[in-house]
């Protein structure tokens, strides 16, 4: 039980170096046109449990069917209840702060043009997920550290309708969408 508590601690400080290291080197930039047309979100399934409400983007940016794409996290979780997001939680976290869960891991792989960080509390692994996310405009609450969005809302989090009408018109002002 100690060994495994240790284990836990020095995980967890890995991942918070990691952290710190990414927040203050720039971040690479990725090289996609203007225009959404791929959204990645990460919520806080703790926090904000509605995550078909995040499919409106596709009727309000006029996106494909399947330009949304959507990851949860809960503090804790059973890995054998279905459940209708992928999730991953605080056991996800590996060694130099790799995130070991297939879900996650698939979100990684992809570019997005717009990344929602939908959490307005810091937590190591929903802030490890947005710094190792590639995507062209990172967009999230201001609660969280300032370094990791590019363009920040300060809306409440369970007011999911003006979130997505603020976002909206951030980006009609950037020539993002029309």
């Amino acid at each position: 039980m100690f060994l495994k508590a240790l284990k836990e601690k020095i995980k967890f400080r890995a991942g918070k170096k990691f952290l710190q290291r990414g927040l203050e080197s720039p971040s690479g930039v990725v090289n996609r046109e203007k225009g959404i047309r791929s959204v990645g979100c990460i919520v806080d399934l703790d926090q904000f449990e509605d995550t078909n409400k995040f499919y409106e983007f596709l009727d309000a940016f006029s996106l494909q069917p399947n330009a949304v794409k959507i990851i949860g996290y809960r503090k804790f979780y059973d890995k054998n209840s279905p459940y209708a997001t992928p999730v991953f939680s605080d056991k996800d976290l590996g060694w130099k702060a790799n995130i070991e869960n297939s879900y996650a891991l698939e979100f990684l792989n992809r570019e997005y043009d717009l990344l929602i960080n939908y959490y307005d509390n810091e937590k190591l692994l929903l802030q490890l997920m947005t710094l190792k996310t590639r995507a062209r405009l990172k967009v999230g609450f201001g609660n969280v550290d300032k370094k990791l969005n590019d363009l920040i809302l300060n809306t409440p989090i369970d007011d999911f309708q003006t979130f997505k009408k603020e976002l909206g018109k951030y980006l009609r002002v950037l020539n993002e969408i029309k």
